[in-house]
C-alpha cells in the first residue's frame, strides 16, 4: 500500500512537475524574460528539500540559486517553519555571520509549498572530504578557531531583535522540548530517560541567552581552501544559552570518527574557545560539556523523529529507516559520556 505522503513526496521530487512551477515563481519576481535551466534535486532532505538551478536573466547572465522546501510534517517536529528560518538568516547576515544571501520566500500562489530561495555558495560541505581532502590540509587546523569567531559574532545579536523566536519550545526550555518530543514518539527509551534526568540535575547556572544556531556542525558549513565561506541550515535556531552551539559542534556524533579532535573532527576545544574569546567572553568548559551531553540526547531525539516519519507517516527512505538504528548508537555514546568513559 502506498501512503498519501509517499505519493506527494514522489510528486514534489519529480523534476518535470516542479520545473514549470519554479520557473513561474522566478518570472513573477524577476520578469518574464527570465527562465530556469539546469534544475537538479540536490537532496531529498531530512528537514528541507533542496533544489539547485540556474536563473538566466534577460541579458543572458545567469546565477546559481538554491530553493529550499519544507518536508517533515509529523509530530515532534524539531525543524522550524521556513519563514522563521528566513528571518534568522537575514538577522545573522546583519550581525556579520557568513550565510548565503536570501532572495525571496515562496507564497501559496507559487504552488511549491513553504520555502525560500537563496544564493548558491560554491564550496565543500561533505565532512569526509573536509576531514580528508588535501585541499583543506592547510586550513583544517584553523577551522576550530574560525568556528569560535563565528559563534562569538553570532552570540552578540541584540535581544530586542529576537522576538520572532521567543515562542519556540527550544527557546522556552530546551530540555523540556526534547522530553516532549521523545514522548510524542511513544517508544520506551530508558537511556534517554537517564539522559534527561542528568540534564535536569545538572542545569548550568549561566542564564545568558542569545541567538543560537542550533545545528552548527561539520556538514552544515561551506568550505573553501581559505576556510568557512557560509553557515547553512538554520531550521533549528532559537533563543538559548550560547554555549549550546559550542557543545553541539563538539558532540561526539559530529566528529565523524576523528574522536581525538572533538571540534567537528578537525580541531581542539582550546582553539574553539580561543576563537570565541577573540569576539566574545571566555566559555566555561564544564558548561560546554553539559551541552555536548545535551547534544547527544537531542540528536537521538531527531533520529527518532526521522524513524517515526518512515514507519508511521510513509516518509519512506533508507536513510530515515537507518535513523532508528542510529538511535541505539547515540544512546550508548550518551551513557558513556555521562559516566566519563568517553570524551
Amino acid at each position: 500500500m502506498v501512503s498519501s505522503w509517499d505519493t506527494r513526496l514522489r510528486k514534489v521530487t519529480d523534476r518535470a512537475s516542479q520545473l514549470p512551477l519554479i520557473e513561474t515563481a522566478i518570472k513573477k519576481r524577476y520578469g518574464n524574460a527570465t527562465y530556469v535551466t539546469n534544475l537538479d534535486l540536490a537532496t531529498a532532505g531530512q528537514s528541507n528539500r533542496t533544489w539547485l538551478f540556474d536563473l538566466v536573466e534577460s541579458g543572458g547572465s545567469s546565477r546559481r540559486v538554491v530553493l529550499r522546501q519544507e518536508t517533515y510534517q509529523g509530530p515532534g517536529n524539531h525543524f522550524l517553519p521556513s519563514d522563521i528560518q528566513y528571518q534568522a538568516i537575514l538577522l545573522a547576515r546583519e550581525v556579520g555571520v557568513p550565510t548565503p544571501q536570501p532572495f525571496f520566500e515562496l507564497n501559496p500562489e507559487d504552488g511549491l509549498g513553504k520555502g525560500f530561495a537563496m544564493e548558491f555558495v560554491e564550496g565543500e560541505t561533505l565532512p569526509k572530504k573536509i576531514l580528508g581532502d588535501s585541499q583543506f590540509a592547510e586550513i583544517r587546523p584553523k577551522l576550530a578557531f574560525q568556528c569560535g569567531e563565528i559563534f562569538g559574532v553570532l552570540h552578540q545579536t541584540q535581544d530586542s531583535k529576537l522576538d520572532f523566536l521567543r515562542h519556540l519550545p527550544d527557546s522556552l526550555d530546551p530540555v523540556e522540548a526534547q522530553r516532549n518530543r521523545i514522548d510524542e514518539y511513544a517508544e520506551p527509551h530508558p537511556a534517554l530517560e537517564v539522559g534527561l534526568k542528568w540534564l535536569e540535575d545538572h542545569r548550568p547556572k549561566n542564564t545568558r541567552r542569545t541567538l543560537v544556531h542550533g545545528d552548527f556542525r561539520n556538514g552544515n558549513l561551506i568550505l573553501g581552501p581559505e576556510g568557512i565561506r557560509a553557515v547553512l541550515d538554520w531550521e533549528c535556531c532559537h533563543i538559548g544559552n550560547p554555549l549550546e552551539d559550542l557543545g553541539w559542534l563538539c558532540t561526539r556524533s559530529w566528529r565523524f570518527g576523528q574522536f581525538d579532535k572533538p571540534v567537528g573532527g578537525f580541531g581542539k576545544r582550546e582553539d574553539l574557545f580561543a576563537g570565541y574569546l577573540s569576539k566574545n567572553q571566555l566559555p566555561d568548559p564544564d558548561e560546554v560539556r553539559y551541552w555536548e551531553i545535551f547534544g547527544l540526547l537531542r540528536w537521538a531525539s531527531i533520529n527518532l523523529m526521522q524513524a517515526y516519519g518512515h514507519v508511521e507517516l510513509g516518509r519512506s527512505s533508507v536513510v530515515f529507516a537507518a535513523c532508528g538504528r542510529n538511535c541505539a548508537e547515540i544512546e550508548y555514546d550518551l551513557l558513556k559520556t555521562i559516566d566519563g568513559t568517553l570524551d
